[in-house]
């Protein structure tokens, strides 16, 4: 059987004063930020680079498709023109 003490109450307060009111700050030297930049700076670059060399395979990859594609399309037409003459 529950009684009365076997509830707690909460009000909006108790979140308010429990809830840390700060964040962690790192202090840090302009060479060790600059460094941090670098570093940041050089991954999105890499980031970069490697989005194009996969753009450009997948480009070469489907322009490939379509050359394919369109010398079988060629030589369908040229079937069915030769086919058609014989008419």
């Amino acid at each position: 059987m529950c009684t009365n003490s076997d509830f707690t109450m909460y009000s909006m307060f108790d979140l308010l004063f429990e809830t840390p009111s700060y964040r962690q700050i790192y202090v840090i030297s302009d060479r060790e930020m600059k460094e941090l930049k670098k570093n940041k700076n050089q991954e999105e670059l890499d980031e970069i680079n490697n989005q194009r060399i996969r753009l450009e395979d997948a480009f070469k990859a489907q322009l490939k498709h379509l050359e394919e594609r369109e010398k079988e399309i060629k030589k369908e037409l040229k079937v069915l023109s030769a086919s058609k003459k014989e008419e």
